[in-house]
């Protein structure tokens, strides 16, 4: 009986062991934070493309996005994005897109060309 169990239970563990290794993670990659931050450029060239972004405002929103990038790799630098790294950089990206849809939102605009 004890046979019995220990083989039921060695069974159940075998069962639960995934079929394919996990690779370990890399420790600098940010892919949500990559991903995010392709978002927002996207949006602040939309946003000059419809004229709800002046030039003005364009440049202020690229030069908070490149604070971020450089803060992202400063983080990257000792080889690992530690947690509180992570949520500094969501942090800034939370507050850069809030800035993004004050500002495509806002009364400025650029006014179309006369023909």
């Amino acid at each position: 009986m004890i046979a019995a169990l220990a083989l039921t239970v060695g069974g159940v563990a075998f069962a639960q062991a995934p079929a394919v290794p996990v690779a370990s993670k890399d420790p600098t990659a940010t892919p949500k934070i990559d991903q995010r931050q392709i978002t927002q450029e996207k949006r602040v060239q939309e946003g000059v493309a419809s004229g709800s972004l002046t030039p003005k405002e364009a440049a202020r929103l690229e030069k908070r996005e490149a604070k971020i990038e450089a803060d992202k790799a400063s983080a990257k630098s000792d080889g690992k994005v530690t947690a509180g790294e992570r949520k500094k950089l969501s942090r800034e990206q939370n507050h850069a897109s809030e800035a993004i849809k004050h500002e495509k939102h806002d009364r400025h605009a650029v006014k179309p060309a006369a023909k």
